[in-house]
């Protein structure tokens, strides 16, 4: 069992820049005296740690996710390329952001742990343990084996870290979520600035199980963990393993755009300007006659004698040839407003993890079940959630009458309005597509690698120079640092 106590102290690569690259240089220890930390409260890390990963997330998404799923493609700074994400593009380099951030802001979550013994807070070590299982998932996630157990860990000699299995880290990631569960439910409190759930402990618990379930779910094809039948008793056990019910209880981090809580775009242009959207992902939406069309987008339009003459949402094709002289028309464009509001104070929804995906969750596995009552209640459960937890969204009383929208019993049905669902939340679309193979994504002869869809980040640069032998062992045990190979879990 790995020792979670000591995982995740900090090393940092380069002046000002936090990386974690196995190096031996431009290391800064972390104080673990504690009588020299009595000016660091578990509670004053919390905020910076949720703010810094939902702003570099949300951004990513739009950046990557919204690429390779085919939301929105890069558009006006093109033309006539032959590359790009949404081409399957993912450059070596592609991971080494999200490298650095996860790590960073993972060390924040060891000086909560020891802040919450020094002030005999065990609740703040249950977020902690929450928040890694966010935070680390996504690493390995994006990249397979990584530095775990011994990551972070310059204080005590260890420069050089071993990559752990994602086996071993899901393993201990889950069991580090059981364990915080009983915390939160033996009660406590918070103090200081909760920029999440505003110090609500219950809500903390929601949180940690929603992500348990998301965990175990992302375990499906590996079987010998027999980690679908612990969620089926967790969905059946509401009372000992309480879940997101309300979009209001979801991990939702609302920003007001007011320094220091600034949008994750500094400026509106750079988020509306460069992006059109995929005609794959609006003629899905257009099909369901979906009210999240006005949230995410403008609508297009063409020019016609001098004058613009609406033609409601379009998208542009995924993958195209990269002539973006073949198209005689304006596509629609990401929607400013929904993240970077014109009057400033506005506030805006960034999506750590959503109810939504709770329910989707639970239609899966009563389709699973043959459970079609459950999981046709679970379907819409859903998608509402998923309309209404933006702002402004509103779900149309005859949304279901639509047969497109209407409840098929298909598992492709389920997953496809989970990746609607998962618009903005992280690589989420990304990891969901790779577990199942849903949606089912255009291929045009214009992607790389035949069509087929990257499934990994490769190793930060940094790692391969600074940590190499252990670079060379964890490469060759995955089946290679390439962004095609498969991780563990998919396999």
């Amino acid at each position: 069992m790995i020792n979670v106590r000591k995982i995740f102290s900090v090393i940092f690569v380069a002046a000002g820049i936090i990386a974690f690259a196995g190096c031996t240089k431009g290391f800064t220890e972390l104080n673990t005296d504690p009588n020299k930390i009595d000016k660091v409260t578990p509670g004053s890390l919390l905020t910076p740690t949720i703010y810094g990963m939902s702003n570099y997330f949300t951004i990513r998404s739009y950046d990557f996710t919204w690429e390779i799923m085919q939301v929105g493609l890069s558009y006006g700074n093109y033309q006539g390329s032959t590359g790009g994400v949404h081409r399957y593009e993912v450059t070596e380099s592609a991971g080494n952001g999200t490298w650095n951030t996860c790590y960073k802001w993972l060390r924040n979550l060891t000086e909560m742990e020891l802040a919450a013994d020094v002030y005999n807070a065990p609740v703040y070590k249950a977020v902690a343990s929450t928040l890694r299982a966010y935070i680390a998932g996504i690493l390995t996630d994006s990249f397979g084996d990584i530095p775990f157990s011994q990551a972070l860990s310059a204080e005590e000699g260890i420069t050089q870290p071993v990559f752990d299995t994602q086996e071993s880290i899901y393993v201990s990631l889950i069991n580090e979520l059981k364990a915080a569960n009983q915390i939160y439910k033996a009660g406590g409190t918070m103090t200081g600035n909760d920029l999440l759930y505003n110090n609500n402990v219950e809500s903390w618990r929601r949180f940690n199980n929603s992500l348990l379930m998301r965990m175990l779910l992302r375990l499906s094809k590996r079987t010998e963990l027999n980690t679908l039948t612990e969620l089926r008793s967790i969905i059946a056990d509401p009372a000992e393993y309480p879940v997101f019910t309300s979009n209001a209880q979801a991990a939702l981090v609302k920003i007001s755009g007011q320094s220091p809580y600034d949008y994750a775009w500094a400026r509106r242009q750079d988020y509306v300007n460069f992006h059109a959207m995929s005609s794959y992902f609006v003629d899905m939406l257009n099909q369901l006659e979906d009210p999240r069309r006005a949230l995410f987008m403008t609508k297009g339009s063409r020019l016609v004698n001098n004058q613009l003459e609406d033609i409601g949402y379009v998208g542009i094709p995924s993958a195209h040839s990269g002539d973006e002289s073949q198209f005689n028309y304006n596509p629609s464009t990401p929607n400013g407003d929904l993240m970077v509001h014109t009057a400033l104070g506005t506030e805006i929804i960034e999506v750590i993890m959503s109810y939504a995906e709770v329910e989707f969750i639970k239609a899966e596995i009563a389709l699973l079940d043959a459970n079609m009552v459950a999981a046709e209640e679970a379907y819409k459960k859903g998608v509402t959630a998923a309309v209404t937890q933006w702002k402004n969204g509103v779900m149309p009383a005859n949304y279901f009458d639509n047969q497109e929208a209407a409840f098929n019993g298909s598992m492709e049905q389920v997953l496809t309005q989970k990746y609607l669902a998962l618009v903005f939340n992280d690589y989420q679309q990304w990891f969901e597509y790779r577990r199942t193979g849903y949606p089912q994504l255009p291929k045009t002869p214009y992607m790389w690698h035949n069509g087929v869809m990257p499934t990994r980040f490769m190793y930060h640069v940094d790692v391969r120079r600074f940590n190499a032998n252990n670079y060379r062992m964890a490469a060759e045990r995955i089946g290679g640092d390439d962004v095609m190979t498969k991780v563990w879990w998919e396999k």
